[in-house]
C-alpha cells in the first residue's frame, strides 16, 4: 500500500534529517488521515484504497503548483523552491504521469464516436485521472473537436 511505504519513507527521512520530504510526508499522511475521517462518517470501512490516496497525492500536488504560480507573482524564489521541492517528493509516489502524445490517442478514439466536449470529457477523464493534469486534458479535448 502506497500510504505504508509513505510512513515508511517518513521514517527514514526522519532519521536523515532531510527537511523537506519530512514536510512534505507529514503533510500528505495528514491529508490521507483526514480523508479517512471524512469517509468513515460514510461507509463502515475508513482506510483509503491506494486509488483514493494517489487521489489526495494529486490534490496535495495540486495545491503546491498553484502556490508557486502565486509565488512566482510575488517574487517569492525561496517559497517557489520549497514548494517545487515538495512537488517532485509527492509525484514519486504517483503513476508516471501520460504524455501529450498518449492523452491525444485516447482523445482521438473517443472523438470518433462523440462530437460534443462534455461527453468527451466524462470519458477522457476517468481515463486519465491522477495521470494528467484537468487542464491538459480540456485543451487538447478543445483542439481535437475543433
Amino acid at each position: 500500500m502506497i500510504i505504508e511505504k509513505i510512513k515508511e519513507d517518513l521514517k527514514i527521512a526522519l532519521k536523515a534529517k532531510k527537511e523537506p520530504d519530512i514536510s512534505a510526508l507529514r503533510m500528505v499522511i495528514s491529508a490521507v488521515l483526514n480523508k479517512e475521517i471524512e469517509k468513515r462518517g460514510t461507509s463502515e470501512k475508513s482506510e483509503l484504497t491506494d486509488e483514493e490516496v494517489q487521489a489526495v497525492i494529486f490534490s496535495e500536488i495540486k495545491k503546491r503548483r498553484d502556490s508557486v504560480e502565486s509565488f512566482e507573482k510575488g517574487g517569492r524564489d525561496d517559497l517557489v523552491a520549497k514548494e517545487k521541492a515538495e512537488i517532485d517528493i509527492l509525484m514519486s509516489y504517483m503513476p508516471k504521469e501520460m504524455t501529450e502524445e498518449e492523452i491525444r490517442e485516447i482523445v482521438k478514439e473517443i472523438v470518433k464516436n462523440h462530437k460534443d466536449i462534455g461527453s468527451v470529457m466524462r470519458e477522457v477523464v476517468p481515463k486519465t485521472k491522477g495521470r494528467a493534469s484537468g487542464s491538459l486534458v480540456a485543451k487538447i479535448v478543445k483542439e481535437e473537436l475543433k
